[in-house]
């Protein structure tokens, strides 16, 4: 391999990253210039042996470290792609104006600024020498080598930025940055940078900010705006709502178009046993919502399933501690989950559940497709067995220390933190999360899917997947950590009674394992809402399909269900867009439900803070490159500065003048070059949000929307159109220009909100009576209340939230609440067979006497159920090997 370099602003690194990569390499003059298959000739590149060529210096960095044996964490891959995306352009920027320009230092470091603060943010909130760790990484030769070109010796660098100034003079001490510094930043390069900069473009830096927690600065990025901007915002205007396209109105059931953009939607199915908490609602079933209202207001053909993953042991586990039936506790938590979902908003098209026939029809026609292709094996299993609970363990019941990176809490099939595959039994003290015990090894057959056998199919798929999708860094880098470590087969059969049976002998006893079987539920609900379900999922060349989840779920829908799918060959439908969050984190901590820790779907609506408040600060604060932390101090600042002093503000100001000054119609307008430049401004505004939302960059489309309602705050704060409407003819001609473009651009907001806060969209749609035609999304910012148009009452869309009702609120979820006793394990020895029976006529004949007592018969007729139902739970202790409690004293209440 050859590698090039020249005099770019970028060069030092990729010499820094070669001086640690392998030895070998020949180094070209800087003048020559290669990358055939560019038009213009690119500098740095390195040409690979294959024939391949790599020109961006960032890719190249990647390409020696891994070469060399290091590996990127998922925290490297976030700082990587925030250094092409935004650093980059921002640090040509500074150059242009450093080198070009001539600017004294403070003015050509203005668009870097941002940058810069972002880097020395992240070194206090990590708490580290070097960006990822205590060990200089590929994130920081990188980032080192972008700024390297602008401040050389560190000198000039920000005096309030202390950290970032210990990190780059330490990594321009190291000797592979020391000598690429000599190699490529000499007086000659430095000649020729300036000559290349010369007769490029001036470039502008991106125009979003860095990904942070923090709360957004008040005013966004300034972007350039031609004359040509300014005047086809005006055309746009101009044309209103006559140039909206229709609604789309799909069939029901919602089926693929030919000729439409088909997009099916899933979320990670949430599991049954438990109530979902924040974390896990804005992982997958609020991320995803969002993208469903986009899509359909794009006026794309969309269908969103999602549905509860209703077997396995977790809820075998569940039902013994509450006393009930497997069913029963499916039945109890599915209603739960479709409670709080529905209070959420969120948008199914259908929610269901996996424990129906038709997931058994499905996920046995796939086994035996694989089956029958050789595409599975069986072998004898060693297994963690409970002897206390008389079970062998599912791999998510075991806990114990990471065999690789001894994280002390990891599970018996993957590790959270450093997310190497693991077999349980490699863990190094396994504890039985149920009883605490350790449990034993003993062996089982079982059914395994040869995942070797499908590694190059799946291979290929996923880079096809990856070169025309959507794929967050995320969930690229963990399958890539699967394929890395080389894939191998996977067991796909459970020790277990609840779940779909395996159909094959010799393995009729087992259900498959809850990970091979659960992601095959989106097909069987979607079966379950349309018999047409194969028009949905086998129908690569119609459908667009997009998978949301939280990062752990990633391997199993990158890699074991895909894998599932390819070995079948039945034509099925796989991922083009797969986005993984990060985790959502509580405070200082994580969500716990034994611990009152966090709040917890069920609750939230008990917090008195209406469900679209909830919904904007999920978003907000969503977890896309990192994790983020729930915070009730932010929540109320985001409540009253965004929502209530900004947009609610805007909304409501906009609105009443319109009713106060000119009768509750909209008044006429003249726009003045000051307005149309504002249409403009909101119009970029609007195609970035487009741009995003696209991509799925949820969180950073939220900023748009906010954008616009601080342009509009200005405009009317600057305005004054409450001072003009008393003057001359003039100024009350500027008051009815002002306030018609305002209420507008209320009505433009109100369209933008849908998919993020849909009841205070509606709200606003509903008080400006606005027209059918804003069900649909504008491609540009078009007047859709004209002149006459009468709008309704307005009243404000939100309330402040106050210290004391906030701290009370985080008091009340900080833990201490009132817990659920822990379910004691089973004795040696129980018969769980018999337990169960017993506990299932304990719940039928605790319901028959609850329905009696509603029904009011007579008390003899009730006691007579009631001695049957204690008769009940009488034996069922006895069974267990518990003690029986003496009765309670008569007259007393049993304490």
């Amino acid at each position: 391999m050859r590698l090039h370099v020249g005099a770019g602003p970028h060069g030092a690194k990729v010499l820094a990253a070669a001086a640690w990569g392998p030895p070998g390499l020949a180094w070209a003059p800087p003048g020559e210039h290669v990358v055939p298959f560019l038009t213009q000739p690119c500098l740095p590149a390195l040409q690979l042996d294959s024939g391949a060529v790599l020109f961006s210096p960032n890719a190249i960095c990647r390409y020696f470290f891994l070469l060399s044996g290091k590996e990127q964490d998922d925290v490297a891959n976030q700082w990587l792609e925030w250094e092409a995306t935004e650093l980059q352009p921002a640090v040509s920027a500074a150059l242009y104006l450093q080198l070009v320009q001539g600017k004294p230092g403070e003015e050509a470091l203005a668009p870097v600024r941002e940058a810069l603060a972002h880097v020395d943010r992240g070194l206090a909130q990590r708490g580290t020498t070097y960006l990822t760790g205590d060990a200089e990484s590929v994130a920081d030769v990188v980032v080192w080598g972008a700024l390297f070109p602008l401040f050389q010796d560190g000198s000039c660098l920000p005096d309030n930025l202390g950290l970032l100034g210990s990190w780059f003079r330490s990594m321009s001490q190291l000797a592979p940055c020391r000598a690429a510094a000599a190699a490529v930043l000499t007086p000659e390069g430095a000649r020729e940078l300036r000559a290349h900069l010369q007769r490029q473009p001036v470039p502008s830096p991106a125009s979003k900010r860095p990904a942070t927690n923090e709360p957004e600065e008040e005013e966004s990025a300034e972007h350039a705006l031609s004359e040509e901007d300014i005047a086809a915002a005006a055309d746009a205007w101009a044309q209103g709502t006559a140039a909206l396209p229709e609604p789309w109105q799909p069939q029901h059931p919602v089926l693929p178009v030919a000729g439409r953009k088909n997009v099916l939607i899933t979320s990670a199915l949430p599991y049954v046993n438990n109530v979902p908490h924040l974390g896990n609602i804005i992982g997958c079933v609020l991320s995803a919502d969002v993208f469903a209202r986009y899509c359909r207001l794009r006026n794309w053909n969309t269908l969103y399933v999602c549905g509860t993953d209703e077997y396995g042991t977790a809820t075998e586990t569940k039902a013994m501690e509450e006393g009930l039936t497997p069913r029963q506790i499916c039945d109890k938590y599915h209603a739960i989950h479709a409670r709080v979902y529905s209070w959420f908003g969120i948008s199914f098209d259908y929610f269901g559940r996996t424990t129906t026939p038709q997931q058994t029809t499905i996920a046995q026609d796939i086994f035996g497709r694989l089956l029958e292709r050789g595409f599975l094996r069986s072998d004898m299993v060693e297994q963690l067995r409970c002897e206390r609970c008389q079970r062998f363990l599912a791999d998510r019941f075991v806990e114990g220390v990471c065999p690789f990176c001894a994280y002390e809490e990891a599970r018996g099939d993957q590790c959270d933190k450093c997310g190497r595959l693991i077999n349980a039994i490699e863990l190094k003290k396994p504890q039985c999360k149920i009883c605490h015990d350790s449990p034993v090894v003993k062996s089982s057959q079982h059914l395994f899917l040869d995942l070797p056998k499908l590694e190059q199919r799946l291979e290929q798929w996923l880079e096809q997947s990856w070169a025309t999708g959507d794929w967050t860094a995320n969930a690229r880098f963990i399958t890539r950590s699967w394929l890395r470590d080389g894939l191998r087969p996977r067991c796909i059969t459970r020790d277990l009674a609840w779940g779909t049976p395996v159909p094959l002998d010799g393995f009729r006893d087992k259900v498959f394992y809850v990970w091979f079987d659960a992601p095959i539920g989106y097909l069987s609900i979607t079966a379950n809402y349309t018999d047409q379900w194969e028009r949905w999922w086998k129908n690569p060349e119609q459908v667009e399909l997009y998978n949301f989840m939280a990062k752990d779920n990633v391997p199993f829908h990158s890699v074991v269900f895909p894998c599932s799918l390819l070995g079948a060959e039945d034509g099925y439908t796989l991922v083009n867009h797969l986005v993984a969050t990060e985790y959502l984190n509580y405070e200082d901590g994580k969500f716990s439900k034994s611990r009152g820790v966090g709040v917890f779907g069920d609750m939230a609506k008990d917090t008195g803070i209406p469900a679209d408040v909830w919904r904007f600060y999920l978003l907000s604060l969503r977890p896309e490159g990192q994790d983020s932390a729930f915070s009730w101090a932010d929540l109320l600042l985001r409540n009253n500065s965004e929502l209530l002093n900004n947009l609610g503000n805007f909304v409501n100001r906009a609105g009443m003048f319109v009713c106060k000054f000119f009768g509750g119609c909209v008044p006429e307008m003249e726009l003045s070059p000051d307005d149309k430049r504002l249409l403009a401004r909101v119009g970029l505004e609007l195609r970035h949000y487009t741009q995003l939302l696209d991509k799925v960059r949820i969180r950073d489309a939220l900023r748009c929307v906010l954008n616009i309602s601080r342009h509009g705050n200005q405009y009317i704060q600057v305005n004054e159109p409450w001072k003009r409407i008393k003057g001359n003819d003039a100024d009350r001609g500027r008051a009815s220009t002002v306030t018609g473009v305002a209420v507008n651009m209320a009505c433009l907001l109100s369209i933008m909100l849908q998919p993020y806060m849909p009841s205070i969209s509606a709200s606003i749609q509903d008080q400006l009576r606005a027209p059918p035609a804003c069900c649909v999304l504008p491609s540009a910012f078009v007047c859709t209340l004209p002149p006459g148009h009468r709008i309704g009452t307005v009243t404000p869309l939100f309330q402040k939230l106050e210290n004391d009702q906030v701290e009370a609120l985080r008091k009340r979820f900080g833990g201490g609440q009132a817990k659920a006793a822990p379910p004691k394990p089973p004795t040696p020895g129980v018969d769980l067979q018999k337990v169960k029976e017993l506990s299932e006529e304990v719940a039928k004949q605790g319901t028959h006497v609850r329905e009696l007592k509603a029904a009011k018969v007579e008390k003899g007729q009730i006691d007579t159920e009631v001695a049957k139902l204690l008769e009940l739970k009488r034996q069922l202790v006895l069974v267990e090997g518990r003690p029986l409690e003496p009765p309670a004293p008569k007259g007393k209440r049993k304490k």
